[in-house]
């Protein structure tokens, strides 16, 4: 997988400044007031910083604003990078001005004056989640990053602090390379390969396959594959890290690794987007490495279904029933309807298997979501407010944008079937929602549920403040924080 840019802590050691290469960092206030580290590199600058500071275009920057002073004369940098930041920024702040430094980093590193900054740590992660670059299938121009050294006045306690921090941007990562996989590549058989290796950090993986799956009765997951050479599976992926007797949350994804739309084709103008359709999938595994990489005292179960949505003459046709684990009867009106078909069955065998406090998935799901909310919010449905309004909070100290929609009965009604128990889709309006009142009958009556429609968010055409074009990796942070704040018990002292 990707690997994120080496960080290091060290102390403030003034007299490097005049020799560190690459490029080299300050931190200034509203007030313009310098650090000693800030006059250490006026100084050398034979007062540049100072004048700059003093200047038209300072007073008119954002705080997280950013100026690059070039080649600075005193200097061994090719760059001194001065950031508009007061000295106790708030989570949010650093973390953006940390963005604004891995955006710009380059092969020869950076080197952050942080000094006495209470959100270094924050500022790392930053950096961090900024400088990425999928480039597994390019043969050159491959983007390097250098290492980056962040002086501070407590090293050892700020690399305490973001330790935890670099277990996170380890999963967004896992999540953006799998996002970002051509479908060739990313199989179902090699998606799986890459979730069993997570065995190797302390994660329990077991597999079923489609015998098993058979065995089981899901009908409406197998149905979606039948056209594929790829074989269906189910993926589980057990942290049982927290108290003995404890029940888990448990996190679904829907992973299909290329989604055609089946018999009912999709166009062929951007179908090669979806190769972004298991997105669901990848924020699970993406969760599920960050919480073993950081040792999370909680109990948390991850299970994906991985299938390829291909026309076929196997392949499931519309006007189809198939019947689910659950024995609902599913008439199929539109095999592009598909993720909500795979969902279905992994929902319940998860609250059978494993009797969760509650339940969250994932899902690409619908185009619906993003007329709806475009590409800065993921759509939120629940059955529970209480626990709904407890993910919305984690979403939004994490910087990730979620809303919660409604659900209710006069949609439910719209999935109707005259020969079936319940249809696949409800016609065009409420799509979004129609869609997840499908997937609340596969919920228990009395779990806590929680469905987040990723369609919008899991992968972009242009930059955001934390990734490149493409995949973001939306979803890992705001569920370690739910599970930090709701799942996770305290450490033994």
């Amino acid at each position: 997988m990707t690997a994120p840019v080496s960080i290091d802590f060290k102390d403030v050691d003034l007299d490097m400044i005049a020799t560190a290469e690459g490029r080299v960092v300050v931190f200034i206030g509203e007030a313009g007031q310098l650090d000693v580290a800030g006059r250490r590199v006026n100084k050398l600058t034979k007062g540049a910083l100072k004048r700059f500071v003093e200047s038209d275009a300072f007073e008119a920057m954002k705080i997280g604003g950013s100026l690059d002073l070039n080649y600075p004369v005193g200097m061994a940098a090719d760059a001194v990078q001065v950031i508009k930041l007061q000295r106790r920024a708030k989570q949010d702040d650093a973390r953006k001005a940390g963005a604004t430094i891995g955006k710009s980093l380059g092969k020869a590193g950076a080197t952050v004056l942080a000094g006495s900054m209470p959100r270094a740590a924050d500022l790392s992660l930053g950096i961090a989640l900024r400088a990425y670059a999928f480039d597994e299938r390019k043969s050159t121009e491959n983007t390097e990053f250098g290492a980056v050294t962040i002086c501070v006045n407590a090293p050892e306690t700020v690399a305490a602090e973001a330790a935890p921090m670099a277990a996170l941007a380890e999963g967004v990562f896992f999540t953006r390379d799998l996002v970002a996989e051509p479908a060739n590549f990313l199989t179902t058989d090699d998606f799986a390969a890459r979730l069993a290796a997570m065995q190797e950090i302390g994660l329990d993986v077991e597999i079923l396959e489609e015998a098993e799956m058979e065995a089981l009765g899901m009908g409406s997951l197998l149905c979606v594959g039948q056209g594929s050479e790829s074989p269906s599976k189910i993926v589980v992926m057990k942290w049982m890290n927290g108290e003995k007797d404890d029940a888990p949350l448990a996190l679904v994804g829907k992973g299909v690794v290329f989604d055609t739309g089946g018999i009912s084709l999709k166009p062929g103008a951007g179908m090669e987007d979806m190769t972004m359709d298991m997105g669901g999938a990848g924020v699970v595994a993406g969760v599920m490495r960050a919480l073993a990489l950081r040792g999370a005292k909680a109990n948390v179960v991850g299970l994906v279904g991985l299938v390829e949505n291909m026309p076929d003459g196997k392949a499931t046709r519309p006007g189809d029933v198939v019947t689910s684990m659950k024995g609902t009867t599913i008439e199929v009106i539109n095999t592009d309807a598909e993720g909500r078909l795979v969902l279905a069955d992994v929902l319940w065998y998860a609250q059978e298997t494993f009797k969760p406090k509650a339940v969250i998935d994932l899902a690409t799901l619908t185009g619906a979501i993003i007329i709806g909310l475009g590409h800065e919010n993921a759509g939120v449905f629940s059955n529970d407010d209480q626990f709904a309004a407890q993910f919305l909070r984690a979403a939004k100290s994490e910087g990730e944008g979620a809303w919660q929609m409604p659900l209710g009965q006069a949609y439910d009604d719209l999935i109707k079937s005259h020969i079936a128990d319940i249809k696949n889709v409800g016609g065009r309006a409420a799509g979004s929602i129609t869609a997840a009142q499908f997937l609340q009958r596969f919920i228990a009556e009395g779990t806590p549920w929680i469905h987040l429609d990723i369609a919008g968010v899991a992968s972009v055409k242009s930059a955001t403040t934390y990734a490149p074009r493409g995949a973001t990796g939306w979803g890992v942070l705001a569920l370690d924080r739910l599970v930090r704040d709701q799942y996770e018990t305290a450490p033994e002292a």
